[in-house]
């Protein structure tokens, strides 16, 4: 071990290995695992049987990020639940909270003062913005852009795949704007843009963009007036 400082605290059975370097007053919960290229800034609490750091892997149906940065940043102030696991080539800003079971991808980068609900799944090549947050088990599909100031109900899915395989496609998933609510259970389908302080109503699936300032419902989504 190296860069460890002496006010730490550790569970039992805790891995940490070579080239990790931890702030000031990080706990570190029992029988995690802090994998080579982690940076962990200061007053971090790590939860029990978390692994931080994965080197991501793939086979030939499998996407390949090349070039990501071959290290996991998780920056002061941050809370991180039990059992979750967060890939290197990623980003963790200051003050975020991260639930139980949660897992977190390469090439992702989560804002500042963020709440990653338990069990939710933020995948490849994903940028979520400051002060969102997403509740539990939300799905967030790779090549994702969320603004500021979003909230993410419970079990809310994307997909990023418009042809599911069957032919070449460009990857992208949802575009949500700053402000804008989505509810529980809702479905977005790949590359839809949800503009500014839309609100998105529980169960609805969108399949085409939607503007600012608007609320919309049902399946297929659609605006609704409001007083």
């Amino acid at each position: 071990m190296s860069n460890i400082p002496k006010d730490i605290k550790v569970g039992k059975n805790v891995v940490i290995e070579e080239g990790v370097k931890i702030g000031k007053n990080v706990v570190i919960g029992h029988n995690s695992i802090i994998l080579e290229g982690t940076q962990i800034g200061s007053n971090v609490k790590i939860g029990s049987n978390c692994v931080l750091g994965i080197q991501p892997s793939n086979n030939k149906r499998m996407r390949r990020i090349n070039n990501i940065n071959n290290k996991l940043i998780i920056e002061n102030n941050t809370t991180i639940g039990n059992m979750v696991s967060v890939y290197l080539g990623t980003l963790i800003s200051q003050n975020t909270f991260i639930g139980d079971h949660a897992s977190i991808r390469e090439s992702v980068s989560v804002g500042e003062g963020t709440v990653i609900g338990r069990a939710s799944i933020v995948e490849l090549n994903s940028e979520i913005g400051s002060n969102c947050t997403i509740q539990t088990l939300g799905y967030i599909t790779g090549d994702t852009i969320i603004e500021d100031n979003v909230f993410i109900g419970p079990c809310v899915s994307m997909s990023n795949d418009k042809y599911m395989g069957a032919k070449a496609y460009n990857l992208k998933g949802p575009h949500i704007k700053k402000g804008a609510k989505i509810g529980n259970n809702t479905s977005l389908l790949p590359g839809i843009i949800i503009g500014e302080n839309t609100i998105v109503g529980a169960g609805s699936v969108v399949t085409r963009d939607v503007g600012n300032n608007q609320v919309v419902v049902g399946i297929p989504a659609k605006k609704i007036n409001t007083p």
